[in-house]
């Protein structure tokens, strides 16, 4: 698949594989880090980001895509719709059905909770199905939560909620052996053993994985459990409004069936909101590796609903985006593939860092390479970082990337690279929204009776994440929303349903003079039209 000029450059890097190999570049000081945040990473560029004029969050400075969004018009702005004879009635409405939605809803379902889920897309339509390098948990001897701790919490800048931290850390040994009990199929050693490895940031080995099938092995297990204990889902159907009642609880959502358009009214004692990340949100016109989905549907209505934002301005561009070809353009290559052993390489076929330095730094790190160094490879669509994926089977004996990495080795497999004899050209792609939708330890907002779980919530990761926390957060706060919202559930008593919220919000729209041709939650791109034009208007 690669031309001529490629293949002459690949041998720069294979003369000099043999070195690299063997090489422990050093870890960048605290301050040589901030200084290249500041400089390279995509969260510093004042020109991408504008004043939120209205709602909890007023006056902070956001990504330009997400105000435009939080300060659209509803989709139900002309619409009278009647509230009083609702289509669904349930105890707990999950809006997603991802990781952190079948999470919550069987651990609703175990409380005695009447539990409905519904979701734009399918059952696994999410973020966790695209999750691969693995979920982290200190469940060995040389290991604790401590230490997981202040790996998370310092990978984060220390900007997270020390208290959401803590619950992570401390529950992720349970939720390894609760995904184990429900069937997950983890690596282990011939004695079970579970096999661990590193990930970016970590100080110890404690990534668990399936291969690097293990968001897939996680949401195929997870689905099976919500079928199979006949959990109601509403399938391409979105949630675009947050109900309320009249004693200011949230208490339903105006459902779209997203083929027929047909309106449905949905009415619960408790609602959580586990509908994942932004990534199809295309900020800064960069590449996602995002499920089609991925448009920061949550913000938007627990937003209008009056809860408060957090870590929003942050976003975590994967640095491994496939960069070449550009059929898979922006597609995640995982950060296994450098936890195995590969490093990145520039055109000159020098290691430029240690591959194992945090995804902020790293990507800041190829963008640096790239842009201000000219050390970048030509992608014929762009520009890319060597990743010497051939280190892999070098270091740990041949047959390593096909035990376990045959996802990576299937996708290029297809456009004839071979990752076991060619390295491949990678570039940072949006990947992570950091921040979401402040939450406590219940997984409860401000506005009584909402939840939220998952990539939807801030505050579990500060303004950076580690690989593996993902995943570990949509089952330790999904589980976590879903128990507490079970128990709440059967304490609340629903009072007369209202949108009085969204007609007050347009007001407020009107008052500071915004006027937007917009509609907001979004829904789906549109790459007819809006990627077109961020495209056009942004090129890093």
């Amino acid at each position: 698949m690669y031309d001529e000029k490629t293949l002459e450059l690949i041998k720069i890097v294979e003369a000099k594989r043999a070195e690299n190999a063997a090489l422990e570049p050093r870890r960048m000081t605290a301050d040589e880090k901030d200084a290249l945040l500041a400089e390279f990473h995509p969260d510093y560029r004042k020109d991408q980001f504008k004043e939120l004029k209205i709602g909890p969050n007023a006056g902070e400075m956001l990504p330009i895509e997400l105000v435009d969004m939080l300060q659209a018009n509803s989709r139900i702005k002309d619409m009278n719709l009647d509230l009083s004879n609702p289509d669904y009635d349930t105890d707990v409405l999950i809006i997603g059905a991802g990781g952190a939605g079948c999470s919550a809803a069987i651990e609703a379902d175990d409380k005695g909770a009447k539990v409905m889920i519904a979701t734009k897309l399918r059952m696994g339509d999410a973020n966790t199905m695209m999750a691969e390098g693995g979920i982290q948990a200190a469940d060995k001897p040389n290991d604790s939560p401590a230490i997981h701790y202040v790996d998370a919490f310092g990978g984060g800048h220390f900007a997270a909620k020390p208290e959401l931290v803590a619950k992570l850390v401390n529950k992720a040994p349970e939720a390894i052996k609760w995904l184990s009990d429900l069937g997950v199929e983890f690596d282990k050693m011939p004695d079970g053993t579970m096999v661990t490895t590193h990930g970016g940031g970590t100080s110890r080995k404690r990534m668990h994985a399936a291969k690097d099938y293990s968001g897939a092995e996680i949401m195929r297990t997870l689905r099976d459990e919500v079928l199979n204990r006949r959990i109601p889902v509403v399938d391409f159907t979105a949630a675009i409004e947050i109900i309320k009642d009249d004693k200011g609880q949230a208490a339903g959502a105006v459902l779209l069936n997203m083929e027929t358009k047909e309106i449905k009214i949905a009415r619960a004692k408790c609602v959580i909101i586990a509908t994942g990340g932004a990534g199809r949100m295309h900020y800064q016109g960069f590449p996602t590796s995002n499920h089609y989905g991925a448009t920061a549907d949550g913000l938007v209505l627990a937003y209008r609903a009056g809860a408060k934002l957090r870590d929003v301005h942050t976003l975590q561009y994967h640095p491994t985006g496939a960069a070449f070809p550009e059929q898979i353009f922006g597609a995640l290559v995982t950060e296994k593939v450098r936890s195995l052993g590969a490093k990145l390489v520039n055109i000159d076929g020098e290691v430029f860092m240690n591959p194992l330095e945090t995804r902020d730094v790293t990507a800041s790190s190829i963008i640096r390479e790239c842009k201000a160094r000219g050390k970048g490879i030509p992608t014929g669509e762009g520009v890319g970082i060597w990743l010497d994926t051939p280190m892999i089977d070098l270091k740990n004996g041949e047959g390593t990337i096909e035990k376990r990495i045959p996802a990576m080795l299937r996708m290029f497999g297809k456009y004839g690279i071979d990752i076991r004899k060619e390295p491949i050209l990678v570039y940072p792609t949006l990947h992570y929204q950091n921040g979401g939708v402040e939450v406590e330890t219940d997984s409860q907002t401000c506005v009584p009776n909402l939840f939220v779980a998952g990539e939807a919530a801030g505050g579990v990761h500060g303004t950076n994440r580690l690989m593996g926390n993902s995943l570990l957060d949509v089952i330790v706060f999904g589980r976590n929303a879903g128990q507490f919202a079970g128990d709440q559930c059967k304490n609340v008593t629903v009072g007369n349903l209202t949108l009085s919220h969204v007609a007050d919000f347009q007001k407020t729209l009107k008052d500071a003079g915004i006027e937007s041709d917009l509609v907001s939650p979004k829904l789906l791109p549109n790459y007819v039209k809006e990627y077109a034009e961020e495209q056009n208007r942004v090129t890093l």
